[in-house]
């Protein structure tokens, strides 16, 4: 308990640190604010509870602000949906290859489209949103086309707003902003639904609630392993004699992840979830098979719609890690700064032995990825409360585990780099760029 005041007290002593920390705090205060503002022309007590399938997954990205109807009910999503299409495009198609190796003024440009692609995104998106989620429900007081175009105009400002708020938190703040938003929107609902299995289970349910919480501590472990868990490959630089000084010579590490893919995966596969249930309802009706596919892949507790699930999420894996690590690139770069790895011909035999290691740490990651994915359904059946299980796993915890420890290792660059110990006893954080540095 010292150690933590103490190391608090740090954090706090240094000025730049604590006004990132107050701005971060501050933006997302406002982002909140913001999630509570309904549109105009709604009647919020006429508003329908909290979605299910993938409108309550994004619901709980946005931290309520979707079921709100709030100007931020589409929050950062579109802008996030805007990026992920710029960087499959960068890997497909050349112009946006080229345009990605000119440097700043590539990204410049990169940054510009990915702006006007989120603002056309947002209003197909706000379309959608109107349509399916708010004009159903009879809780609009105006006319339907006055309430389209006020709606679309305000929902397109908040997502920039979003955007806005994001970068700033990036900027001044500290950690990913657009992680952060997301992160904040999710822990929202945290205390929510400790308050409703405390509720649900009662006074009797004690023993149940501190079993409960000791499985989500050690899950919680287990995610952030497979978060940080690397493979570390070891690289070997030549000396290079310049001016009577002797440069290079050190050996150090590429960091390789095991889940290097992320959360994106759990995305993909949520996302594609829903259109065996959608097709089947089509000829629900006449038929018994698609009836029975529409039942089973409608209920994401039953084990058809988890292996499915669970399938998908490892196929994703290895196809978003594959899009995304590039071991040509790598070795290029090892290459062109003198750098080999022992026993390995730099070139294409490194390549190949790079891609080789990924392809052998991916397959275990993505099992254990479609694993945390599929927990929150388990806990479902174990008898955990529906809002509480979502912790258990899935995107939710995979997402809040990794901007928490990216954040944190921003938090103990600054104090080791003021001469402060560290947050941890052995004062490095796993990951830290220092580590991968052997003399």
């Amino acid at each position: 308990m010292k150690k933590f005041i103490s190391t608090v007290k740090n954090i706090f002593s240094i000025e730049d640190l604590r006004v990132r920390i107050l701005n971060t705090v501050g933006f997302l205060i406002i982002f909140r604010l913001g999630s509570y503002v309904v549109l105009p022309g709604v009647d919020p007590s006429k508003l329908g509870g909290t979605p299910e399938g993938i409108f309550g997954l994004i619901d709980t990205f946005l931290g309520g602000a979707f079921s709100n109807a709030s100007i931020f009910g589409l929050g950062i999503m579109p802008y996030i949906s805007a990026s992920i299409v710029l960087q499959l495009l960068t890997v497909g198609v050349p112009y946006f290859q080229k345009m990605q190796k000119e440097g700043e003024s590539g990204r410049k440009r990169i940054n510009q489209i990915t702006r006007v692609l989120t603002i056309l995104i947002t209003i197909a998106q706000g379309i959608g949103y109107v349509t399916a989620t708010i004009l159903p429900t009879g809780a609009v007081m105006v006319s339907t086309s006055l309430f389209m175009f006020s709606s679309l105009v305000l929902l397109s400002a908040g997502t920039m707003f979003c955007m806005w708020l994001g970068e700033k938190i990036t900027e001044k703040g500290i950690g990913n902003g657009i992680s952060m938003l997301i992160m904040i929107g999710i822990i929202s609902r945290f205390p929510g639904a400790i308050i409703a299995e405390v509720l649900e289970k009662g006074s009797g349910g004690l023993l149940l609630l501190l079993i409960e919480a000791a499985v989500l501590f050690f899950v919680v472990v287990g995610v952030v392993a497979l978060t940080e868990a690397t493979r570390r490959i070891p690289v070997q630089y030549a000396k290079q004699v310049v001016g009577g000084k002797v440069y290079g010579g050190q050996r150090q590490y590429i960091p390789i992840k095991v889940n290097a893919s992320g959360v994106m995966p759990i995305i993909f596969a949520q996302s594609l979830m829903f259109v065996p249930a959608l097709i089947a309802q089509i000829w629900a009706s006449e038929n018994d098979i698609a009836n029975y596919i529409g039942t089973t892949f409608s209920d994401f507790t039953s084990w058809q719609y988890n292996l499915l699930f669970a399938a998908m999420i490892i196929i994703f894996t290895f196809f978003y890690t594959a899009i995304t690590v590039n071991p040509e690139q790598i070795a290029e770069d090892m290459k062109r700064n003198g750098g080999f790895v022992p026993g390995i011909k730099p070139g294409a035999p490194t390549a190949d032995f790079i891609d080789g290691i990924i392809s052998r740490i991916t397959l275990p990651g993505s099992v254990l990825l479609a694993a945390v994915a599929i927990l929150p359904a388990l806990a479902i059946i174990a008898g955990v409360g529906g809002e509480f299980a979502q912790f258990y796993g899935g995107t939710s915890l995979l997402i809040m585990v990794g901007v928490i420890m990216d954040t944190l290792r921003q938090i103990e660059s600054y104090l080791l780099m003021r001469h402060y110990e560290g947050m941890m006893k052995s004062g490095n954080m796993k990951n830290n760029p220092s580590n991968y540095q052997v003399a």
